[in-house]
């Protein structure tokens, strides 16, 4: 019975492309607010903490590719894998900058405090590794 009740889940729910579609959408869409902040408020405390760290100032605009343009060409299929990289780089040099710290840390309800970067991050790599699926506006027909 267990066994039916499976099979009938999984044939209702066999729809790899729309779950890409879906954690294309949902991982762009909510990193884009990220990137709406860097609009309104600037990176320039982004510079401030890159001259701290010995680096140039101008890789801070560097946020406005992983955070603006990255998200959105992973949210309409756009050259989904290079981009997913470069939010996965982009993660992984603002927790190096930012959060260094936090790395054994918890919040208060005892979450890692670097749940939601880790999650950006490995979610830029699986989307990486996934692809766009068939929902998107370039396909590369040879992995299809």
């Amino acid at each position: 019975m267990l066994s039916a009740i499976n099979n009938g889940f999984a044939r209702l729910t066999d729809h790899p492309d729309f779950g890409k579609l879906v954690l294309r959408l949902t991982f762009g869409i909510l990193l884009l607010f990220h990137g709406a902040a860097k609009i309104e408020h600037g990176v320039g405390w982004i510079a401030r903490l890159l001259t701290a760290h010995g680096f140039p100032t101008f890789i801070a605009w560097g946020a406005y590719i992983g955070e603006v343009v990255a998200p959105a060409m992973i949210i309409i299929g756009l050259l989904t894998r290079p981009a997913a990289f470069i939010i996965a780089v982009n993660l992984a040099v603002a927790t190096l900058l930012v959060k260094t710290g936090a790395i054994w840390s918890r919040t208060d309800v005892g979450a890692w405090a670097l749940e939601t970067e880790a999650l950006y991050f490995f979610g830029g790599l699986v989307i990486m590794f996934l692809g766009a699926g068939k929902y998107t506006l370039i396909r590369n027909p040879r992995l299809q």
